[in-house]
């Protein structure tokens, strides 16, 4: 009898402990958070694949639709840009700068595979951007093709534009998973610059993209004439008041 009452004893003791346990680790019953790290210096070879087959559905002489847009502005960068990730040679600083920026934009016919592709250029003063995108009209599995290259801005839009800058980074935005990303990346501390030679097909096959749309598009001429404008625009003065004093009484 007494083996039994400290059994029940002991149960009353420990039962409140295991509620406390079970009260104390909620994260138990919530659903797992799956995170999908993507590796822009060395994708698989599956994305390799993927991308090349993307790049090549980019059609080198396409036909416009009649819509098109061009606009300029300038924008306060809080942030810094997608582009500027971790390990690419840019110049990044804690303080907000202010960009200048031109964007053109054209459609394709609606039988095309893409619906529209618009190409960007900014400049905040240190750094100059370009970006390519072009996005599906029926996105069932891709969504949009992104090709971008940076520079320092120690030259004038206009004599970036002059040259066939290189893509740096090559990201394809894919619906209802994650995104393939490939970008060129430079050495960490401590550690050698990786091994890219077996990615130069992709930058290459990207670069030509670029530097044929750029001619399509207009931009060496359109980019630096939009520029101009954007730097030129300053504001007025207040008009002067057309109110007369009055007349000084005559002794």
């Amino acid at each position: 009898m007494l083996r039994i009452l400290a059994f029940t004893l002991g149960g009353l003791v420990l039962a409140p402990a295991a509620v406390a346990q079970q009260t104390a680790n909620p994260a138990s019953s919530q659903p797992q958070v799956k995170v999908n790290v993507l590796n822009a210096c060395a994708p698989s070879p599956a994305d390799q694949k993927e991308m090349a087959a993307a790049l090549g559905r980019i059609p080198k002489q396409p036909l416009f639709a009649s819509d098109f847009e061009i606009s300029r502005g300038r924008s306060t960068l809080t942030d810094t840009p997608n582009l500027l990730q971790p390990g690419q040679s840019a110049v990044v600083t804690g303080e907000p700068s202010v960009a200048t920026y031109v964007r053109i934009r054209h459609e394709f016919p609606v039988q095309a595979f893409f619906s529209t592709v618009q190409y960007s250029f900014s400049n905040d003063g240190q750094n100059m951007v370009e970006t390519l995108v072009l996005r599906v009209r029926d996105a069932k599995e891709l969504m949009q093709i992104s090709l971008e290259d940076s520079a320092a801005s120690v030259t004038s839009p206009a004599d970036m534009l002059a040259v066939d800058n290189p893509v740096s980074r090559i990201r394809l935005e894919r619906f209802g998973t994650s995104s393939v990303a490939l970008a060129r990346c430079t050495a960490s501390e401590g550690s050698a610059p990786p091994d890219q030679s077996a990615y130069e097909p992709l930058f290459r096959s990207a670069s030509q993209v670029l530097t044929n749309y750029r001619a399509l598009l207009g931009v060496r001429r359109t980019v630096p004439e939009e520029l101009a404008k954007v730097g030129s625009t300053k504001a007025k003065a207040p008009p002067k008041s057309k109110l007369r004093r009055p007349l000084k009484e005559k002794k």
